[in-house]
């Protein structure tokens, strides 16, 4: 039996991609999997991630992940789509490629986790493949936590990229974080930074309005 594991890094960002990652094993292989004892990937520093990342690799290479760009997370709005619609259309897609037998996934909807599955269900083309999502699933199933770290390690890299290409440090991308904050702040509208800055998030629209705010004021004031 293939069994499959899913989940994500990057949904709360307001700088990079969602990274989503199915990762696969043959269930005679889960015993090597939890040798390798993996806990979920916010409960590992980065040496660790990227010690077991380079471990799940050759554990196993049935494993797809799909980055969605700031641009794609922003247009999901002129496809009907809401955030968890995406996510799940992403995930079928990439178990469609896969084809496990059961796969166990990483739900963002809580308590009910199975109202994701049937959010899946309807992109799903395999319609055998069984679905079981939980949230918390990361913590529950070593096989969730293993796509957690790929994940996480896909999403660190590419954010890596992106600061090399801009020759600045914006930190981790979220919103919370100050170094984040305050370089949105100067740069959020700069052509060349905008394309990895997700615009629908509150931070920008906030952002936006300070904007709006001072061009009124300086009209009014005759600047």
């Amino acid at each position: 039996m293939k069994i499959c594991g899913v989940d994500e890094a990057g949904r709360g960002p307001v700088i990079g991609p969602l990274v989503i990652c199915a990762y696969c094993l043959e269930e005679d292989k889960l015993k090597e999997l939890q040798k390798l004892k993996i806990k979920e990937s916010k409960q590992l520093t980065p040496a660790k991630r990227n010690f077991f990342y380079k471990k799940l690799c050759e554990l196993s290479k049935d494993f797809k992940f799909v980055a969605l760009s700031a641009s794609e997370i922003d247009a999901r709005a002129s496809t009907g789509l809401n955030l968890n619609e995406l996510e799940a259309k992403s995930i079928a897609g990439l178990l469609d490629a896969l084809l496990p037998d059961v796969a166990y996934i990483d739900s963002p909807i809580s308590p009910d986790g199975a109202k994701f599955s049937s959010m899946i269900e309807e992109f799903l083309e395999h319609k055998s493949i069984k679905l079981i999502s939980e949230h918390y699933a990361d913590v529950k199933y070593l096989i969730v936590a293993a796509a957690s770290i790929i994940a996480k390690v896909v999403r660190d890299q590419e954010i890596e990229k992106i600061k090399k290409e801009l020759g600045v440090d914006f930190g981790s991308g979220y919103p919370a974080d100050p170094l984040t904050a305050k370089f949105l702040k100067n740069n959020w509208d700069n052509q060349a930074i905008s394309k990895y800055v997700r615009k629908s998030w509150g931070t920008i629209k906030d952002l936006e309005n300070i904007k709006s705010q001072k061009t009124l004021l300086d009209f009014e004031n005759g600047k």
